[in-house]
């Protein structure tokens, strides 16, 4: 399975893991805020329970330390808390790593870490998070993918099912979505919209 798959939605519950997981999504970032070390270890248990025997790799955001207790197989850095991890210590547990670059001095941080995953955004203006960083635009896609490689590239940030096509032909490996999802009339009927689109282009 590739990881992280091409359609990569990020929640930030219990209740969305259980409903993605149902559907068949075959990767979920769970990026739940503000927890402390013991509620974060509880929250990845539970989500772990739902997603183990399935076909559904849960990525952890943040808490790499919790991650690792817990039990985690992925995790998702940003650049603040990429400050503060220890990487050796995630990569001795096999945790694959995923980052997060919004500018040149964040992907070459990002790159000398040797990540299974690099993040750029926002690609579109977004209203989910409050960002130091403007909207990239698509051509910033392919330039990122010219850098990085081999490497996955995930693009994230505004992005809706129908500029996928756009955003992989600019070099997008994988397309992290939030809004497109959770505030969907029909979460359910957009989360088969987006697997369908892949099975077809498969």
């Amino acid at each position: 399975m590739q990881h992280p798959d091409r359609f990569y939605p990020v929640v930030d519950s219990i209740a969305w893991v259980k409903r993605l997981t149902a559907l068949g999504v075959g990767t979920v970032q769970l990026r739940a805020k503000d927890l402390d070390y013991p509620q974060a270890v509880a929250l990845m248990r539970e989500a772990l329970a739902i997603t183990d025997g399935t076909g559904t790799q849960l990525v952890v955001n943040d808490y790499w330390q919790a991650a690792i207790d817990a039990g985690a197989k992925h995790l998702h850095l940003g650049q603040e808390d990429l400050a503060q991890a220890d990487v050796k210590a995630i990569r001795r547990a096999n945790l694959t790593l995923g980052l997060s670059t919004h500018d040149d001095t964040e992907l070459e941080t990002a790159l000398k870490h040797a990540p299974d995953y690099i993040a750029l955004g926002p690609i579109f203006p977004t209203t989910l998070k409050v960002m130091r960083f403007g909207p990239q635009g698509i051509p910033r896609i392919t330039e990122w993918k010219r850098r990085v490689g081999e490497i996955p590239l995930v693009a994230i940030g505004g992005i809706k099912l129908e500029q996928a096509k756009e955003i992989f032909e600019a070099g997008a490996d994988s397309i992290a979505v939030v809004s497109d999802v959770t505030q969907a009339k029909d979460p359910d009927a957009r989360v088969n919209a987006w697997l369908r689109t892949f099975k077809h282009a498969a």
